[in-house]
């Protein structure tokens, strides 16, 4: 579980969800931070990460893998603007990529376990790199704001999708030209080269919504990889697209619970997180603005909510076994583990500061040990100040 404003990642038993340690994402925090303070272009980019997508916060951790063998982890760090491969036993870096322009975003892992893809937010750029040694394997170009990745099965595509200009004020339908370019593409993983490529707004219009913003957000796929379920920025519920029959066939509203005004959602996301079952049956959609999770039967559309278990729900993601869907709780710290076959919590765990990311992995069995001498790191409190006041912003935290 990565806990984006904490800068840490929790370790969580998959069997019993015990919490067995934390692990440090920004053990070189104090460095990147002199980096920071020594140019003045890259004070006001960190201070605008901070205040126009960090919600007054730090960006550390966005998102997570380990590694096969459990002895390293992944992590992209939106506000450092990098990915970093850290050595989970001595703590240490092993290698550090700087992605292009200021931010790293959402990642995905490659099924053989090889290569993280990781996008830059305003670079519009997905960089590929190599798990092992940092370099990058290969890169291809995105539309604004490139965010979510995902890998098909065999490790032959990556499905990526980007969602435009989300800290933008102009939300009037959707923004128009001014939220940027936002497309959907498939991507050979090997050569990089675009296989498919569109705009969800044609495929909106044609189906009937000219009114429904076309930002794809977190997506889902059934496991042959013919249907694919978006969220879309402003929607509170989600589409299901045909990848054969290239075009929308069902859009399923839930409950819109908030009111706050659109304005006020956060980055766009009425929903963000969304996950499938194991047996292709039943979508675990994360509620974000409206503080629920819906359980969803995906040939009929019924839904049950999930009510007070948390507050602003930002991502979710199905176990292995596919039999439960994970939800973090990004403002009451906390991660919930829900049953698909009858909708019922049976955990919930207390993690660290804004959890968001939620990736099962490994860790070696020396880390097991270490990490139970571990003391919890205390969880910082929201900075105030100017974006030249950084290194007093930081040295308290």
């Amino acid at each position: 579980m990565g806990n984006n404003w904490q800068g840490t990642i929790t370790v969580i038993d998959p069997v019993d969800y015990a919490v067995l340690g934390v692990i440090n994402g920004i053990p070189d925090k104090q460095g990147r931070l002199e980096e920071v303070k020594e140019s003045f272009v890259r004070r006001l980019l960190f201070f605008g990460i901070r205040n126009l997508v960090g919600e007054g916060n730090n960006q550390y951790v966005d998102d997570m893998y380990s590694s096969l063998d459990g002895r390293s982890l992944v992590v992209s760090r939106p506000s450092f603007a990098d990915v970093v491969s850290i050595d989970v036993e001595s703590g240490k870096i092993n290698w550090r990529f700087e992605v292009d322009g200021a931010r790293a975003d959402h990642m995905a892992l490659s099924p053989d376990g090889r290569h993280v893809a990781v996008s830059a937010s305003t670079g519009n750029v997905v960089h590929v790199i190599d798990i092992d040694s940092g370099q990058e394997y290969g890169r291809f170009p995105t539309g604004d704001s490139p965010h979510e990745n995902v890998y098909s099965k065999d490790g032959s595509k990556i499905f990526h999708a980007s969602i435009g200009r989300v800290f933008s004020p102009f939300d009037f339908s959707g923004g128009g030209f001014l939220k940027g370019e936002r497309r959907f593409q498939v991507v050979d993983a090997r050569s990089m080269e675009i296989l498919e490529q569109f705009d969800i707004r044609d495929k909106l219009n044609a189906f009937g919504r000219e009114d429904i913003s076309p930002s794809i957000r977190p997506m889902a796929h059934s496991s042959d990889e013919r249907f694919f379920y978006f969220q879309l920025s402003f929607l509170h519920g989600f589409i299901e697209y045909d990848m054969q029959a290239k075009k929308i066939v069902r859009l399923i509203d839930l409950p819109k619970v908030t009111t706050a005004k659109r304005t006020g959602y956060v980055n766009d996301s009425a929903h963000h997180g969304i996950a499938i079952s194991g047996d292709d049956n039943t979508l675990c959609v994360a509620g974000t603005m409206d503080d629920y999770v819906a359980m969803v039967d995906i040939s009929s559309t019924e839904h049950d909510i999930l009510e007070g278990l948390g507050k602003k729900p930002y991502w979710v993601v199905t176990d292995k076994k596919g039999e439960h869907c994970y939800v973090s709780w990004s403002e009451t710290d906390q991660m919930s583990v829900i049953r698909y076959a009858d909708g019922q919590e049976v955990a919930r765990v207390d993690v660290g500061d804004h959890p968001q990311r939620i990736r099962e992995g490994f860790v070696t069995g020396a880390w097991h040990r270490i990490a139970r001498d571990m003391p919890e790191p205390a969880p910082t409190e929201p900075p105030t100040t100017a974006p030249q006041d950084v290194d007093r912003v930081e040295a308290g935290d």
